[in-house]
């Protein structure tokens, strides 16, 4: 199985609503090598053994018997599609085994949401995805950021979130990591049905803590030279 997590390269995007797929892997991952707070860890966890692969940053692991490979596209997002069909072409894996994790606006703050095909509603990662591997069959973990009050769009998923914001949307994180896992293991239609009847895993502004979320610090990845603006747009 292939779970993708779409965001943006570098500690510019870090932090900001778009960049939550990066979140999320980089929690099923901390998880899977043991050393999740939170989770049952092992005395000596080991650090998640991320390689470079398919202009990405590639994670070979597994759940139970299942084998996983973690992918989180480093050619900005609107590119995104270009490491998933590598990926896929290389592990011989189908779209109706390829989990993509994404911010989504139609979805309210601290939703998580599972579903299997469907359009892209203007989001340029899937959109990327959708062209490059030529079929909307894959399967979609959506975690909902909300639309901003005024202002662009673009801008609103582009921009850090305050810290407040970051510490609510931590459990939805954690949430968005279990559905992972639940697919792993029992496959999309079970997980659908116990996904999608959960209540957001946030409520605004009630006990939020002042500082930022671990995960969505790590949020951002290693910019290389020659990544930019003129080979891939971050919206």
């Amino acid at each position: 199985m292939l779970v993708v997590g779409l965001g943006n390269p570098g500690a510019r995007y870090s932090g900001s609503p778009h960049n939550v797929g990066f979140c999320v892997l980089d929690k099923l991952a901390e998880h899977l090598s043991g050393g999740a707070k939170g989770s049952l860890a092992a005395a000596s966890p080991a650090a998640p053994d991320w390689t470079d692969r398919f202009r990405a940053q590639v994670l070979l692991t597994r759940v139970d018997s299942e084998e996983l490979v973690l992918l989180k596209p480093l050619t900005f997002m609107n590119r995104s599609g270009e490491s998933v069909r590598e990926a896929m072409n290389f592990f011989e894996i189908p779209v109706q085994s390829t989990l993509v994790v994404h911010d989504e606006i139609d979805l309210p703050f601290g939703s998580v949401k599972l579903k299997r095909g469907g359009g892209e509603a203007g989001h340029r990662g899937l959109e990327s995805v959708s062209e490059e591997v030529g079929s909307r069959d894959y399967l979609r973990l959506r975690v909902g950021v909300g639309k901003p009050a005024s202002g662009a769009v673009a801008d609103f998923l582009l921009e850090p979130m305050t810290a407040t914001q970051q510490a609510e949307l931590s459990g939805a994180l954690d949430a968005a990591r279990d559905a992972a896992l639940v697919v792993a293991r029992q496959g999309i239609d079970r997980a659908m049905n116990q996904i999608n009847r959960q209540a957001p895993s946030v409520a605004l502004g009630q006990g939020a803590a002042s500082g930022p979320s671990p995960a969505l610090e790590r949020s951002g990845a290693v910019e290389r030279k020659g990544d930019g603006p003129e080979t891939g747009r971050p919206d």
